[in-house]
Order: structure tokens, then C-alpha cells, then sequence
């Protein structure tokens, strides 16, 4: 097959139409743009110029031009250029941007018809011309391309058909915008270095109005997209200028559009709060599969080469095995030589392969950073590069797809390996969309942890953004303009430059009269405030960005079955049900018994009843008759807690037996009503038992009224919520807990009911025996325990109390609105002034003397809410008690309190002044430790900060020289160590030389042109001696 003649076989034809075709993958006209700029700096350039030129001649009536700085193209380079799919630049290890050998052609073509390239190395001089105008005056269907050179020198045709130069150089001068020989080199002497390329497109396309696609004329220093400013069109969108600003993930090159520089960004540099998070993962492996499948064909067409090559050299030896001249040795031995540099060959190919196969199964690794932009919140998202090219910005992910505030303003950085994902011709978008969405849905992941991570929802977003400036409740405004806020911006981001002679990225410290500050183009590392970094040998410094980690909350099983319940709900929404087979098409986990969710989500959702108050439970029993009269008195607590504490502060066992019987009458009536209404069953449960006739105690048996009221008004506000409706994007884990505590009350209230059901129903004989049996009591209690009538009252004083408490490790402010006491303890509903409603809840519940709150300041009446007042009013009222104790005070003096404070903070701003203590101050550290606080209020602290800050600025100087005279030292010896380098090379090529030399003396047929074919055939002399 290898002597095959296909010259009689038809080929395919590339005609000039495919130039349109081609170009219209560029949806975004800055992404052709960019496609010149990709060139310039996969060609090493420095400096790369943007800009146009009038010629009202042309289309458009102006020419855009790119000019770098970078190594250029000879004729064989420049005629590589004009192949369509071949690229030098495509090898697995390549870092360049260009891989398809397309950016030039699709990117002229997609601004304008025509395209003039000017290129110079070395000695040559290249002219490259692509002309669709041309091509249809001419009317000729295949691609033409002139391709015309010049020594640089001598500025004559290099050329070996001089017709053929001709022609080129007459199309050129017919229908480019340069008409004669003198023009044309006009355009080389633009390119000032020795190397260099220059790109010209001219007759722009228009629009249907007739007007360019580009303005260069609205703002002279920057390149537009025509037609008025859209709103909400992000800036890299409608300015050239800004578009490069972000091209590259770490700008190397410089960028001059219209004459002015481009102040290019590290958007890490750009943010608030970076952060980085290191992720790996198994799923991208689509283009390392590939690179498998053609290394894996390399080697296979390497090792046939080599068989070939090894059976060529065998079948040599047999034949020429009597014949020993010259010719037949020398003949031999470069098949022999052929067949084991193709051996060898094979073996890299194989490695190769198995290096491949190796990296396909290991994981693949990518760094998220992600930061706030405080300086235009609006301007968020992710920004996705590609082999430090920008691919895609802005792209949401996460929570930012909802369009909340959560996750607002957050920038997200990666730069994606090539052999990771694979972007496409166009570079605005990656081939494979399932492993692009998977790895937007690990992004998203990740910023929901960084958000967490900062704290910002945790001190509140809106208190956030204020402080920088928005002051405005429209997210798409732009921040305050005052200075005040434009140095808080400014002292959070430092200000970072390039150096516009050694490229290195300088942080400049902050510095009040920089703010706003405009910096020159040619803007140079001496120019630096900063001594360490003012020259360009001085090296860059590295970004510190904290490292951080993915927590994955672990789904428990409640959490699984209902989000398996939110599917359901989606599925009854979407898709009726109208036979079993429907059914069956339903989640297996879900559907197996959907009436028992049902019940269960409803009973979750009863609000608790309130338990009775123990002025009912301890009260004297009334007949059946009187109930009505009973359950007015309930509503009343207050006043039945004064009647009760005068019955039963005298009362007695015969009183107590006589009341028996009247008990029983009543908790017959109760057991009957029962069984009809079940919100009987949450009342407290009721025991009987025999006791021993001895005098009742007074305290213990007095009623706690205040206990009722307290424990009534906490229940109705703690409602269980169901599990199948919570749909709230954060849950803090306070509030989870709570919830979980109030479960585990409902189910064990409910247990008691039944209990109480099956012991509460006696019968007719026992009530005789009952009212027999002078020494039966009925006795009724809560299960939460006895308080003294002192430690209500003491409680009640708590209402009203300004505190701060701690939710989520952050202290809060609020009133106390609500007491609870218990005999083991008291808590405190505490109601917070201000928190981000979305993170926290309103008012919480909390221990009294927990670590959890502490008291803020003394309460005064003018500081309680109206219907805290009115409800002591009312209790005093109903109480009827006209003593003053009744109606108490809270102590508000705390005198032991703020002293243990004051003495506290005394303590702590001696210890600080005296750790941070300057040296050689005339305060020294025992006239400190005796000074009183009055002595230490007017303490001289402006001086103590300025010799300190002095004393600071002295080490830091002193420590500044060392380490400089250490560089210096440093950079001595590396010079020296280079020198040596140096020697020993120049020493190596002598003795290599020599011992070529001295091999072509012994055997003079032998060929050694480089020092890999040396060292082999030592190796090999080697080999055979041994």
C-alpha cells in the first residue's frame, strides 16, 4: 500500500467561500479580536499595539491594526499560517493558546473581508496577503494566497521564480491599501525590533445601518461595540479595553490600545478576601483519553517502524556477510544505526504511552479561588480560564443562580488545564458540556463553603455592603463616592501594577493621598514606595491567599426521604395520576405508603397545646355544675394565686379529706370529656395514692401563678414545623436543635396521654371507697416541677432585661420578653434588635446564667415594652395584694457587676500597655502596675504610640538591611557558582571536540553531529567491550 499511486484519486477543494463560513463561529467579535492578540503572545511578545487607522477608502473607513514585539515568522513559517488546521503550537505540553491552526484566518474574517500581514526575522522579510474582495473581482473560486519576501538587508526579492514574485507583489499593490513598494516597507519599518509581526484588516463589516460593528470614535482611547450601551451589559462586553484587562489569568504582555496602555488585572489581586480550595476529581477524562488513543497510535507506527527497520538490518547481514570492502561496512552500519535510533524511537513512544495511561487514571486537580468584589458588586460570577486564557466570565453558579443577595458579589477564578477540558475553535466555550456543567456544579459547591467560610450572612450582608459605600437598597448601583468610603475600598485592596520595563507585578502599601491616584503608562518599579521592591531585580512577590476546604454536610435520613418528597410533590404537579401503571412510575421510597407522610406532616404541624396552670391543678375540687365557673377562673391566674395562697395557708388534713370527695366528682367530669375531646389528653396527668394524715405545709402547697402565665405564653410560640415544608435555603443549627427538642416533647406528651387515658377512668365503687376513706388524697401535679412564690416573683423582675446573647459565635443584642422557671432552672426568651433575618432567627431561648448570654445593661422602666407593663400591672392588679413588695423593681444598681468590669478592663489595659511597652519609655513597667485607674485614664497614649511606631519602624529597618546585605551576598555567589557553570561547559565541548576528533582519526566513515549521537555510540563502544 505504501507504493500506491493516488494521484488519479479525487481531492477535496478549499474554496474562498469557506473564509465566511469559517469566520462564523465567532458569535463575540472581541473573542475574533482577541484571536490576533492569542498570537502575539503565544509568539513571546512584550508589547503588542492595538490600534486604527483613517481610510475612508475602505469599508468602514478605517483599518485596525496589531503590531507586537515577538519573534515573527520566516517564508516556510508564514506559509505554514495560511494552512487551514495546522499548528505548530498542538503538543500535550504546549501552555500556548493556539492549538487548531484557525485563530487568524476566523478571526480577520470575522471583522473585515481582507487581511495584509507584515512579519520580519532576522534577515526576512514576509508579506502574507488574504483577500476575499479579490478573490470575487477575479472571480476565482479556490483560496489564493500571495506570499511575497524580502531580505531585510539588502531589501531585495527572496525568491527563485522571479514571475512568480511578480505576480505576487502586482496583487498586492491592486488590492491592499498599500499601492507601491515604498508603502509596503513603510509597514516594515513599523516593526522597530529585528523580529516582529504586523497585522492589517480593512473593509470592516457593517451592520444593517450601514455603520461598522467597531466605534473608535466615541472614546478615543478605547475600541467599542457600536450602537447605544445596553443596560445591564457587563463592561467587558461593550469595551475592547476591558475585555483585556481580564484576557489572561496573569498577564505578561503589555497591551496599548489607541496609544494608551491597558491597566491589565490579576483578578486574585482584585478581590476581597481570597481564598483558595484545592479540588480533584475523576469525572474530566475525555481529552486525556484521547491524548491516550494517539499516543497509543505513535508507538504502534513506531515499533512497526521499528521491526521494519530491525528485519532490514538482519536480511543486510546474511547478505553481506563474505563481503568485507568499505562500502558494504559502511552501508551496514547506517542501516544498523537507522534500526536502533527507530528501536529507541519506539521505547519514548511506549513510555510516553504508559505515562499517559497513567495520568488518565489519577485525578485530575484544579485551584478555586474565589473573593468579594467591593468595588462593583454587581460585577459577579465565575471567570473560567483555559491555559491562562479567558474562556467564559460571568457565569453563575450555586446560589447565585437564584438571584438573592446570599453569595452576591462573589468573583470565582480557575484556570482549567488543557488536557482537563478542551475549549473550542472559538474560545468562548468548552467542547464537552456534561463535564463543563459538572465542573460549574462543583464550583458552586465550593463558593456555598467560601460563603460560609468569610462570615458575611453571620454579621449581616446589608451591614456588610454598607460599610464600603452601598448605601443604596438597589443591588445594581453603583457604591458611594465619598472619600470615606473610597479609602475603606481602597485600604482593603491594595493597589497592583506592572512594571512597564521588567513585567513583574508590584503591591504598592496603602497610602491615604494614593486614593484615586491616576499612574502613569510607562509606570516603573524605581517609582515603588516601597524600598524592597523599588528595582526590577528584586523579585515578585508571591500572592498569600489562605487555603481552604470543602465540608460536605452528611444527609441524614430524614433529609433524604424528604427531598425524595419534594420530587414526589414535583411529579404529582407535572404528571397526573390516572391509572397504577402512572403510580409505579413513582419514587419506589416514597410512594410506599404516602398516607402515613400525610398523617405524619400534620400531626408535626399541631400547635402544642398549653399545659394548665397549677393554680387548677392545687385548687379545691367543684361539682360537675360548676365547671363553667372553673374555666372562667383559668383565664384569670393571677387572681386565683392570691385566693389560693390564703386557702391554702391554713389548711388542713380534715379539710383535706372532706375535699376528697369533691375532687373525685371532678376528676370524674374530667375523665368523661376525655373521651369526646382530645385536647383534654395534654393536660397534666392525675394520680391517686393513700397517705398518712400530717399537716400540710403551707409553702409547699402554695400556688405559683406566675409560672402559669410565664409557661403559657412560651407554648403557642414554639410550633413544631413540619418536615415536608421546610424550604428555607439556610437553617442554623440552633434552630434545627430546638426544633428537634420540641419532636422529642411532642412524642413523649403524647405518650402520657395514653397513659392518662388508661389510668384516669375510675369507677363508681372506687369514688365511695374514696369518700370513705378519710385518708385518701387526690393530689394533682406538673410534671415540670415545684417553684417557690420568691423565685416567680424573682423572675418576673427579669422581664425587661437588655442582654446580649450568642448565636453562632457572634453576640447580639436584645431584650428579655418572656421567663420560664422550672425547679432545675430558669430560661429567658430573648428578643434580638437587629440580625439578618434570613441567617437567624428573631428571638431564641436560653439558659439563665448559660455562656451563651450576658447582661448588657441595667433595664429601666422606659426600656420595657407596653405590654410588659400592662402585664404586671395586671398581675398586681389581680393579685390584690397593696403592699409594696408586691409590686418590686428590678435592682438595677448591679454595684458588684460593674465593679468586677471596670476592674477587669483596668487589668486588661495595664497588661496591654505593658506588653507592648517601648523601650527606653520614661513610664517604666513598675510605675505602671502601681498606677490607679484615674492615673491610667489620662494616660499619655498618643506618645506611647508614636515610640512605639518608632521603635517598630527602627526593626523593621534594622531587620530590612540584614536581609538585604544577605541578597547581596546571595547574588555574589550565584554569579561566581555561574561563572564556574560556565568554565565547566566551555571545558565539556573541548573534550567532546577532542574526542570526536580523536574517533574520526580511528575510524573515518564515522558521523557525529551532536552530543546525544556521541554519548550513544560511547555507550555502545562500551556496551561491546564489556
Amino acid at each position: 500500500m505504501a507504493t500506491t499511486n493516488y494521484s488519479c484519486l479525487n481531492r477535496a477543494q478549499l474554496t474562498f467561500e469557506y473564509l465566511h463560513t469559517n469566520s462564523t463561529t465567532h458569535e463575540f467579535l472581541f473573542g475574533a479580536l482577541a484571536e490576533l492578540v492569542d498570537n502575539a503572545r503565544d509568539a513571546g511578545a512584550t508589547r503588542v499595539d492595538i490600534y486604527t487607522v483613517k481610510n475612508v477608502d475602505f469599508r468602514g473607513a478605517f483599518m485596525l491594526c496589531f503590531l507586537d514585539d515577538g519573534t515573527g515568522m520566516d517564508y516556510n513559517e508564514a506559509a505554514s499560517v495560511i494552512q487551514f488546521g495546522k499548528s505548530a503550537k498542538r503538543t500535550p505540553e504546549s501552555t500556548q493558546i493556539g492549538q487548531y491552526g484557525n485563530g487568524l484566518k476566523s478571526g480577520s474574517m470575522r471583522i473585515g473581508r481582507d487581511f495584509i500581514l507584515f512579519t520580519k526575522k532576522e534577515d526576512t522579510m514576509t508579506c502574507v496577503f488574504l483577500s476575499r474582495t479579490f478573490h470575487e473581482e477575479e472571480g476565482i473560486d479556490e483560496v489564493i494566497v500571495p506570499l511575497p519576501t524580502w531580505n531585510s538587508k539588502t531589501r531585495e526579492p527572496m525568491t527563485d521564480n522571479p514571475e512568480k514574485f511578480a505576480i505576487e507583489t502586482e496583487l498586492i499593490y491592486k488590492y491592499s491599501p498599500f499601492k507601491s513598494k515604498s508603502e509596503v516597507m513603510e509597514q516594515f519599518e513599523k516593526i522597530k525590533e529585528n523580529n516582529g509581526t504586523l497585522v492589517i484588516v480593512y473593509n470592516l463589516k457593517l451592520m444593517d445601518n450601514g455603520e461598522p460593528e467597531l466605534d473608535a470614535i466615541s472614546d478615543p482611547t478605547d475600541i467599542l461595540m457600536a450602537g447605544p450601551p445596553l443596560e445591564g451589559v457587563k463592561p467587558e462586553r461593550r469595551s475592547f479595553r476591558a475585555y483585556t484587562a481580564v484576557l489572561y489569568i496573569d498577564p505578561r504582555m503589555r497591551i496599548f490600545i489607541q496609544g494608551h496602555k491597558v491597566r491589565t488585572k490579576r483578578l486574585s489581586c482584585c478581590l476581597f478576601k481570597p481564598r483558595m480550595y484545592k479540588y480533584t476529581s475523576n469525572r474530566f477524562r475525555t481529552r486525556a483519553e484521547q491524548e491516550v488513543k494517539k499516543a497509543e497510535h505513535l508507538m504502534k507506527l513506531a515499533e512497526e517502524k521499528s521491526r521494519e527497520a530491525e528485519s532490514k538490518a538482519r536480511a543486510l547481514v546474511l547478505k553481506l556477510s563474505g563481503d568485507l570492502s568499505r562500502e558494504s561496512r559502511v552501508h551496514l552500519r547506517q542501516v544498523q544505526d537507522a534500526a536502533f535510533n527507530l528501536s529507541r524511537e519506539a521505547d519514548v513512544k511506549k513510555r510516553i504511552h504508559e505515562a499517559k495511561l497513567r495520568a488518565l487514571k489519577e485525578p485530575k486537580e484544579m485551584c478555586f479561588i474565589f473573593g468579594v468584589n467591593i468595588e462593583y458588586r454587581v460585577q459577579d460570577g465565575m471567570f473560567i480560564y483555559n491555559c491562562s486564557r479567558l474562556i467564559k466570565m460571568y457565569e453563575k453558579v450555586g446560589p447565585q443562580l437564584e438571584g438573592g443577595v446570599a453569595c452576591g458579589g462573589v468573583v470565582g477564578v480557575v484556570d482549567v488545564p488543557y488536557l482537563v477540558l478542551e475549549p473550542t475553535h472559538n474560545k468562548q466555550d468548552f467542547a464537552d458540556a456534561k463535564e463543563y456543567r459538572h465542573l460549574l456544579r462543583a464550583m458552586g459547591e465550593h463558593l456555598v463553603q467560601y460563603w460560609k467560610d468569610i462570615g458575611i450572612a453571620q454579621k449581616g450582608i446589608v451591614k456588610f455592603w454598607d460599610e464600603f459605600g452601598y448605601l443604596s437598597a438597589n443591588w445594581n448601583h453603583s457604591p458611594s463616592d465619598e472619600t470615606l468610603y473610597k479609602r475603606r475600598r481602597a485600604m482593603e485592596i491594595p493597589t497592583t501594577i506592572q512594571c512597564d520595563h521588567c513585567l513583574k507585578w508590584r503591591t504598592l502599601p496603602y497610602r491615604v493621598d494614593d486614593v484615586g491616584k491616576a499612574y502613569p503608562d510607562s509606570w516603573m518599579c524605581s517609582m515603588s514606595p516601597d524600598h524592597i521592591q523599588n528595582r526590577c531585580d528584586a523579585p515578585e512577590q508571591k500572592q498569600n491567599v489562605p487555603i481552604g476546604a470543602l465540608r460536605k454536610d452528611v444527609k441524614s435520613h430524614e433529609d433524604k426521604i424528604r427531598v425524595q418528597q419534594k420530587k414526589l410533590e414535583a411529579l404529582k404537579k407535572n404528571m397526573p395520576i390516572r391509572s397504577n401503571a402512572d403510580l409505579k412510575k413513582l419514587p419506589l421510597d416514597v410512594s410506599c405508603n404516602p398516607t402515613l407522610e400525610a398523617r405524619a406532616s400534620v400531626s408535626s404541624q399541631r400547635a402544642r397545646s398549653p399545659p394548665l396552670a397549677d393554680i387548677i391543678k392545687n385548687a379545691p375540687s367543684h361539682p360537675p355544675g360548676l365547671r363553667s365557673h372553673a374555666l372562667q377562673r383559668k383565664s384569670s391566674t393571677s387572681r386565683f394565686a392570691s385566693k389560693a395562697a390564703d386557702t391554702h395557708a391554713n389548711v388542713t388534713v380534715k379539710k383535706a379529706v372532706t375535699n376528697a370527695g369533691r375532687s373525685q366528682q371532678r376528676l370524674s367530669a374530667s375523665a368523661k370529656q376525655n373521651a369526646v375531646s382530645p385536647r383534654i389528653g395534654a393536660q397534666p396527668s392525675t394520680s391517686v395514692r393513700n397517705a398518712t394524715p400530717v399537716s400540710v405545709n403551707a409553702k409547699s402547697q402554695q400556688v405559683k401563678g406566675t409560672k402559669a402565665l410565664g409557661h403559657k405564653r412560651e407554648t403557642p410560640s414554639r410550633t413544631v414545623q413540619s418536615a415536608g415544608t421546610r424550604k428555607r435555603n439556610t437553617i442554623m443549627e440552633s434552630s434545627e436543635e430546638d426544633e428537634e427538642d420540641d419532636d422529642e416533647d411532642d412524642e413523649e406528651e403524647e405518650k402520657e396521654q395514653e397513659e392518662r387515658k388508661s389510668k384516669i377512668i375510675p369507677t363508681v365503687s372506687e369514688s365511695k371507697r374514696l369518700k370513705k376513706d378519710t385518708a385518701d388524697v387526690v393530689e394533682i401535679s406538673d410534671s415540670g416541677g415545684e417553684v417557690d412564690e420568691e423565685e416567680q416573683v424573682s423572675t418576673m423582675k427579669d422581664r425587661g432585661l437588655l442582654v446580649e446573647m450568642k448565636v453562632n459565635k457572634e453576640w447580639h443584642t436584645g431584650r428579655v420578653t418572656a421567663v420560664a422557671a422550672s425547679k432545675q432552672s430558669v430560661r429567658w426568651k430573648v428578643k434580638f434588635d437587629y440580625v439578618p433575618t434570613a441567617t437567624t432567627p428573631r428571638d431564641r431561648w436560653v439558659e439563665k446564667g448559660s455562656m451563651d448570654v450576658r447582661l448588657m445593661k441595667p433595664p429601666s422602666p422606659e426600656y420595657q415594652t407596653p405590654d410588659t407593663l400592662g402585664g404586671e400591672e395586671d398581675i398586681s392588679a389581680e393579685t390584690g395584694s397593696t403592699s409594696d413588695s408586691t409590686r418590686m423593681e428590678p435592682d438595677t444598681t448591679q454595684p458588684t457587676t460593674s465593679k468586677e468590669t471596670v476592674e477587669s478592663l483596668v487589668l486588661s489595659f495595664r497588661n496591654t500597655l505593658r506588653y507592648f511597652l517601648p523601650p527606653n519609655y520614661r513610664i517604666n513597667k513598675e510605675e505602671l502596675s502601681s498606677m490607679t485607674p484615674e492615673e491610667l485614664a489620662s494616660f499619655p497614649l498618643k506618645d506611647y504610640f508614636e515610640q512605639y511606631e518608632e521603635g517598630l519602624k527602627n526593626l523593621c529597618t534594622a531587620y530590612q538591611t540584614r536581609a538585604e546585605e544577605r541578597v547581596r551576598t546571595t547574588e555574589k555567589k550565584l554569579q561566581q557558582n555561574d561563572a564556574e557553570l560556565t568554565d565547566a561547559q566551555e571545558k565539556l565541548c573541548k573534550l567532546r571536540n577532542n574526542i570526536v576528533e580523536l574517533l574520526r582519526k580511528v575510524q573515518e566513515d564515522i558521523e557525529i553531529s551532536t552530543d546525544d549521537e556521541l554519548d550513544a555510540y560511547i555507550e555502545e563502544l562500551i556496551t561491546k567491550v564489556d
